[in-house]
């Protein structure tokens, strides 16, 4: 379930755009009519505010906002502003082409999208970028973390309910002894089983592994493999079990210790305020004791938070 709240009554793309035009006029700009305005529309909504912006004005809405914003909150926005495809593109381009690679972005992204999702995303890196995601992960990643990534990308699985049972203890089975020590870790069978296998059979699997082994499946990667290797096959398995809880434990992340990152924390927010934020919500106060709201509160500030909380909703 969304959390971005969207008024009873709509204005049209019109009159948002003439108070946007407002909003932008003079020295500086009136960033709490951008707020809301713009962290109370849908994908949708935003897309003919920004056609009817170039229609009127002449001008592209983005280009002004980046020109008229400034730090955490433009990059917020920028990030808020496009559909949910193109935003993914946009950030897997970020993530393998900036000044520094952010690996565990690009897990985030391939590992929780569905397999249409997926085929999408690749159609709209290429056209907006001219090369293949497969090319950029070629080129930015390597050995197993790669394979696993292309495989991932690549492969399709199964996303129904129905799980057949002596292949979820089969694959059990296989898995214990690619990770047995005394192989030295079969990395082709983990990758072959993590990227082909639907989530609701890599969650039996997890289970079976655990009452047939004694021992959690999760620890058995963490034990036989290390780096993005490590990091991407746990993102997978910990999504089959429980998406949600892998986002609000990356959000914790974000905000834990000395400082924040931003960045991550921008990115969950935005890519999940239209998706599945309320459940987000839920399991942060499940697990860490405290609500999302009060986090965010306390490590961001000015517009910035305002724009954070606009797009997580009440605090209830």
């Amino acid at each position: 379930m969304a959390t971005m709240k969207i008024p009873m009554t709509v204005p049209s793309p019109r009159v948002d755009v003439d108070q946007l035009f407002k909003a932008f006029k003079g020295r500086g700009c009136d960033t709490s009519v951008i707020i809301n305005i713009l962290a109370h529309r849908n994908a949708t909504q935003r897309a003919l505010i920004e056609q009817e912006y170039e229609t009127k004005f002449s001008d592209d809405l983005r280009k002004r906002l980046h020109s008229e914003l400034h730090g955490h909150l433009k990059k917020a926005v920028l990030l808020w502003m496009p559909e949910a495809v193109e935003r993914d593109a946009s950030i897997l381009k970020r993530s393998l082409r900036g000044a520094v690679t952010d690996h565990k972005a690009v897990a985030e992204i391939i590992c929780t999208r569905s397999g249409s999702q997926l085929r999408q995303i690749k159609q709209v890196y290429n056209n907006t970028f001219g090369v293949k995601l497969e090319e950029d992960i070629e080129s930015e990643a390597s050995g197993n973390h790669k394979r696993v990534l292309l495989a991932y990308l690549n492969t399709t699985r199964y996303e129904g309910p129905e799980i057949d049972n002596a292949s979820v203890e089969n694959d059990a089975r296989t898995l214990k002894s690619a990770v047995a020590r005394k192989h030295k870790s079969d990395d082709q069978t983990l990758i072959q089983i993590f990227t082909d296998r639907s989530r609701t059979h890599l969650v039996a699997v997890r289970s079976t592994y655990r009452s047939m082994f004694g021992k959690e499946l999760g620890k058995a990667i963490r034990d036989e493999t290390r780096g993005n290797f490590e990091h991407v096959l746990l993102t997978i398995l910990q999504c089959a079990e429980n998406s949600c809880f892998y986002f609000a434990k990356a959000l914790r992340k974000s905000m834990k210790g000395l400082g924040t990152d931003d960045t991550a924390l921008i990115r969950v927010i935005v890519t999940r305020a239209e998706v599945d934020m309320q459940f987000i919500i839920s399991e942060y106060r499940k697990r860490y004791k405290k609500t999302l709201h009060n986090a965010v509160h306390s490590d961001t500030t000015g517009h910035y938070r305002t724009f954070l909380l606009s797009l997580l909703g009440p605090n209830v």
